[in-house]
C-alpha cells in the first residue's frame, strides 16, 4: 500500500509539472534517464571506479539536447501528420526512423564526444566508426517501441516513455563507447 501511495503521490507530482513546465519537466527527465543509464552501464560492467563526468556528460545530453528535442519532435509530429490522416501510424514511424533516429544519433555520438574534450577531426572519426552499426540496431531495437509511442501514448508522456526505454539503450550505447575506447587504447599500445 504505501509503494502504490508513493508511486501515485509521484505522478500526481509529475503531472503537475508536466502541466507547468512541459518542456523543462521533459529535458530534467532525460537528463535524469540518461544520467542513471551511463551510471548503470558502469555498474554492470564492473568500472573500477565510478565515472562521474561520463555520467554528468549524459546527464547533460539528456537536459540540453534529447529532452528539449524529443519534446519538439513529438509536438512536431502531431502537427504535421495528425494521428487520424490516412496511414498515420506508419508515415509518423517512417518520419521518426529515417529523420530523427539519425539526427539524434549523431547528435549523441558527436556532442558527448566534444564533451570529453575532443577536438572536430576526432569526434567525426569516432562518429565514422560506430555510427552506422549504432544505427542499425537503433532500428531494430527502437523501431517496434517508437511505433507504440507515437501512436498509442499520449503527446505528453512520449518523451517519459522514450526516456524509461533509453535507460537500457544507453547502458548499451556507453558500452560500446567504452568498448570503443579500449581498442582504441590497446591499438595504440600495439604501434608504440
Amino acid at each position: 500500500m504505501v509503494v502504490l501511495s508513493v508511486l501515485e503521490k509521484g505522478a500526481q507530482t509529475y503531472n503537475g509539472c508536466l502541466y507547468a513546465q512541459p518542456l523543462l519537466t521533459k529535458a530534467l527527465t532525460s537528463a535524469f534517464t540518461a544520467g542513471l543509464g551511463d551510471f548503470l552501464g558502469q555498474v554492470i560492467t564492473k568500472e573500477p571506479n565510478i565515472n562521474l563526468h561520463s555520467i554528468t556528460r549524459y546527464a547533460s545530453f539528456g537536459l540540453i539536447v534529447t529532452g528539449p528535442l524529443a519534446h519538439n519532435f513529438y509536438k512536431m509530429l502531431d502537427k504535421v501528420i495528425p494521428p487520424y490522416a490516412w496511414a498515420a501510424a506508419w508515415k509518423r514511424l517512417l518520419i521518426d526512423r529515417l529523420g530523427f533516429a539519425p539526427l539524434l544519433l549523431f547528435l549523441s555520438f558527436y556532442t558527448l564526444s566534444r564533451m570529453e574534450g575532443k577536438d572536430h577531426k576526432v569526434c567525426i572519426r569516432e562518429v565514422q566508426m560506430r555510427y552506422w552499426t549504432a544505427l542499425k540496431m537503433n532500428w531494430k531495437v527502437w523501431t517496434p517501441i517508437q511505433y507504440i509511442n507515437i501512436n498509442y501514448i499520449p503527446q505528453q508522456y512520449r518523451s517519459l516513455f522514450a526516456n524509461v526505454v533509453a535507460i537500457f539503450w544507453i547502458i548499451y550505447l556507453t558500452n560500446k563507447r567504452r568498448q570503443a575506447a579500449a581498442a582504441a587504447a590497446a591499438g595504440n599500445d600495439k604501434t608504440q
